[in-house]
């Protein structure tokens, strides 16, 4: 399974974006955290796939049940 995000010092300093955006992934969280859904986010930032953000929300998921379990 392919990530889709990059992090890339040519782009906004190697802050982590969605690949093939400009959007940073923290940009998803903030809208998240503040109570905003995916949909306003998809609103607000075009260049970003529902795919993409269901991708992201699955890998940080699989990421924090490995945690986890160390």
């Amino acid at each position: 399974m392919k990530t889709v995000t990059i992090k890339d010092q040519a782009i906004l300093g190697g802050i982590p974006v969605f690949l093939g955006t400009r959007v940073p992934v923290q940009n998803l969280l903030d809208y998240l955290a503040t109570g905003e859904t995916i949909d306003a986010f998809l609103d607000d930032f075009p260049s970003v796939s529902r795919e993409q953000i269901l991708q992201f929300l699955h890998e940080i998921s699989a990421m924090v049940a490995h945690e986890d379990t160390h």
